[in-house]
């Protein structure tokens, strides 16, 4: 049995850990509540946008904005990595680079492709044994839809000029603080409106012309998505850290009880060895 200084030591080791652990878990949830009015509050119009932009690419030609809907055979392929700068989220990033290696392997396993990551832990994993062309790191610095138009518009080139014949986005989609959902999105192409939705735009009145309307629409919607998906890992690796930290914390503190336990069993012992010691003297005087 370790004696007592040692089991003192990882007590008070332990109680620091909470302490971290506990405060780290109160940052989160309170960023964790920003990030989620955000994307809350953000989803309805994304989807309604990306509504609109599937019926209406769909009845264009290229030169009136169809270039984003032009469907071709995959040779090469883009994928989109959302992570995080930071650990101590869970299963977070993993989830997503079991979710990118998955969609590799089943989806593009006769293509060529590469990755642009946005987040250190996806890239410091994937850029190991795939081509990554650019790095985003520094988004989550300021992440503002400026920010992530950038990244929308070079993935939007890379597509019209026939660098890659598909983008799609992998990301953990938010939940709640406990769910985080990987996922994963095409970004272009731009997937055509199904069956049901095909006259969806039958009652819709253009103005000035649906050209011109959708010209401005399709990068606005596309941005609009990216920033989107960017949002949502944001909340669900808040909330990810959050539900870890308190999971943490509960185990350092049952961690903690154990200890005390069997620092009380030890000073118990130690106290009774004492008590014979004593008393054992003291017979061996009497006599």
């Amino acid at each position: 049995m370790a004696n007592l200084k040692e089991i003192r030591n990882r007590i008070t080791s332990i109680g620091s850990t909470m302490q971290i652990t506990s405060a780290m878990k109160m940052v989160s949830a309170a960023k964790l509540k920003k990030a989620q009015d955000a994307i809350t509050a953000m989803r309805p119009y994304s989807s309604k946008l990306t509504e609109l932009l599937q019926s209406l690419s769909a009845t264009l030609d290229s030169d009136a904005g169809g270039a984003y809907s032009n469907q071709r055979e995959v040779s090469k392929a883009l994928i989109v990595v959302i992570t995080s700068n930071r650990g101590l989220c869970g299963g977070f990033n993993s989830y997503v680079i079991k979710e990118t290696l998955s969609t590799i392997e089943n989806k593009y396993n006769n293509c060529t492709v590469d990755l642009l990551t946005i987040g250190k832990k996806g890239h410091g994993i994937l850029s190991k044994k795939y081509n990554v062309i650019e790095n985003n790191n520094d988004v989550y610095d300021d992440l503002t839809f400026d920010n992530v138009a950038v990244i929308a518009e070079k993935l939007m080139s890379l597509f019209v000029d026939g660098s890659y014949d598909k983008i799609e986005i992998v990301y953990n989609r938010f939940k709640n603080a406990a769910t985080q959902i990987p996922t994963v999105e095409q970004f272009l192409p731009i997937k055509p409106v199904d069956g049901e939705n095909a006259n969806a735009n039958v009652d819709y009145i253009f103005e000035p012309s649906k050209e011109e309307i959708v010209l401005e629409l399709i990068p606005k919607s596309l941005k609009t998505q990216l920033y989107k998906s960017i949002r949502d890992s944001f909340a669900a690796e808040h909330g990810a850290r959050m539900t870890a930290m308190h999971k943490a914390t509960d185990n350092a503190t049952d961690l903690r009880d154990d200890l005390l336990l069997t620092y009380n069993k030890a000073r118990q012992a130690a106290i009774t060895n004492e008590i014979l010691e004593i008393v054992g003297g003291a017979e061996a005087l009497n006599n």
